[in-house]
């Protein structure tokens, strides 16, 4: 678990990590340089969720690399889907990350949203849920080792 406490706005206690895959996590099936070694950083600190509809059909490589199984989209109504996971774990205690237009949802029913900017892009949809953008998935995911950085961002 993760606690901040953020000034003007309150206490954030987030248990959990929910994150896309495809475009957030790795580009084109392929998992970013780095990603592995930092979520590895967070397992005992937070409980990591993935979701995706594995776009490129190569989840099952990415699963193995971080030692996580990720939830499956099924195809249609992607963005409802993923809201409802955050939901199903108590929004208020999730922290989500992700670029896509199918994630403004999630990223809307989320304690605490993160956008990354990525080779894919960053939908004007996921932008306008978010509470912050972060340059990369790295950058983001650092937010966690470093949280002295989330609370300047997010204080008011």
């Amino acid at each position: 678990m993760i606690e901040l406490i953020i000034p003007g706005r309150g206490t954030l206690t987030l248990q959990y990590l929910v994150m896309d895959v495809n475009g957030t996590l790795a580009l084109d099936g392929i998992l970013i340089d780095g990603v592995a070694r930092r979520i590895a950083t967070l397992r005992d600190r937070i409980e990591i969720h993935l979701l995706t509809a594995d776009t490129h059909g190569r989840q099952a490589d990415i699963d193995q690399r971080l030692n996580l199984q990720a939830v499956r989209i099924q195809p249609g109504n992607e963005a409802a889907q993923k809201a409802d996971y955050v939901c199903s774990l108590g929004s208020e205690n999730v922290v989500a990350i992700g670029q896509g237009a199918n994630d403004s949802l999630m990223l809307k029913e989320a304690a605490l949203s993160i956008c990354v900017i990525s080779a894919e892009g960053l939908s004007t949809e996921a932008l306008l849920a978010a509470d912050l953008v972060m340059p990369d998935i790295n950058t983001a995911l650092e937010l966690f080792e470093k949280p002295l950085r989330l609370i300047a961002s997010l204080r008011k």
